[in-house]
Formats: structure tokens, C-alpha cells, sequence
């Protein structure tokens, strides 16, 4: 229908940049569809409902490209059974000498440091003054002790903030370890 203008994005602005005249003379040629109306409020709701498919998204997406890299590296750990019911907003993925391999987008967007910037370092260029000795001396041990665990520790942002991290460790690999997973996130 040539009048139906109640699919125009920002119909609003347009109308209201009209003159008394113009306006006039246009608003009795438009067909509203009140079919389409929603109240303002129902945009939040899509709003979240879309941040959440993203967030969703991004975790599977993640994922697999965590299980195409076990597969290249023949991993026989149960992929999957890792990341069940897991919360993370990063993932790392060490060596065995806990060289950084990989890093996934949320690992960026909880430090401010790029995928470069990790790459061929260690987890530990993320510590700083307040991060516990204790809590490194645990790590440490644990590391060396070749078993999964959950740890927090202070870790510092790109821009020196700090921030108490959650951090879920994985040895993974085939007969032997030689890779770790981390699954990080900020917590209060």
C-alpha cells in the first residue's frame, strides 16, 4: 500500500520535522497497523532476550573451537563433561609449561588485553601487588600436581585495575598432560 508508512523506521522523527500544514495533510493518508504497536518497555525485554541468544552463541562458539583444537592436538579428555554447567567469561588455553596458546573474546573483554598480547606469555603477567602469594603458591602446587581445580586470585586488568578472578583449571591431553584449560571469571 503506498500510504502505509507505519513500517518506516523513526516514522516519529520524520513527522515530527513536518510542518502544521504538511502534517496535516499527511496524517489522514497514513494506515496505522496497530498489530505492530508494542509499548516501549517490550524493547528491554528484546533487548535482554538477545543479549542472552548472544551470550549463548558466543559460549558455543567457543566450545568448539575448543574442541577443534582437541582434536588437532588429540586430546582425549571429555570436552564436553569440562565446560558442563561451567561459568566462565574467559578461557585460556596453556601449554604445559603454561605458555598461553589460546584465548577466546570474553578473555579480552574481562582484561583489556588482546589475543596478541597473551599469546606466548603466562597467566601470571595478569598478577600483581595484590595478588596473594598464598593463592600463587596454591596454583602452583596444583599445576605441578597435574589435577583440575578452582582457585581465586587478584589479577590486574590492561589498564592496572584489579580484579578478584575465579579461575577453574583443567589438565588435559592424552596418556600424559600437556595442555591446561583455565575457565575465568570475575567475581565479587
Amino acid at each position: 500500500m503506498k500510504n502505509n508508512l507505519s513500517n518506516m523506521m523513526a516514522l516519529d522523527l520524520y513527522l515530527s520535522s513536518l510542518s502544521k500544514e504538511e502534517y496535516e495533510d499527511i496524517s489522514s493518508k497514513i494506515d496505522y497497523d496497530s498489530s505492530k504497536r508494542l509499548p516501549l518497555m517490550s524493547w528491554d525485554i528484546y533487548s535482554d532476550g538477545l543479549m542472552l541468544k548472544r551470550k549463548k552463541a558466543q559460549r558455543e562458539h567457543d566450545i568448539l573451537k575448543v574442541r577443534s583444537l582437541a582434536k588437532k592436538l588429540n586430546w582425549q579428555n571429555d570436552i564436553n563433561a569440562i565446560f558442563n554447567e561451567q561459568q566462565f567469561e574467559a578461557i585460556l588455553i596453556t601449554d604445559i609449561d603454561q605458555k598461553i596458546i589460546w584465548v577466546n573474546q570474553g578473555f579480552t573483554a574481562m582484561t583489556g588485553y588482546s589475543k596478541v598480547d597473551a599469546l606466548n606469555k603466562t597467566p601470571r603477567f595478569l598478577q600483581g601487588p595484590e595478588t596473594s602469594n598464598d593463592s600463587k603458591e596454591r596454583i602452583r602446587a596444583k599445576l605441578n600436581a597435574i589435577t583440575p581445580f578452582t582457585e581465586v586470585i587478584i589479577n590486574y586488568r590492561k589498564d592496572k585495575t584489579p580484579y578478584k578472578c575465579e579461575v577453574k583449571i583443567f589438565p588435559i591431553g592424552n596418556d600424559e598432560a600437556t595442555h591446561f584449560i583455565a575457565l575465568e571469571r570475575q567475581v565479587s
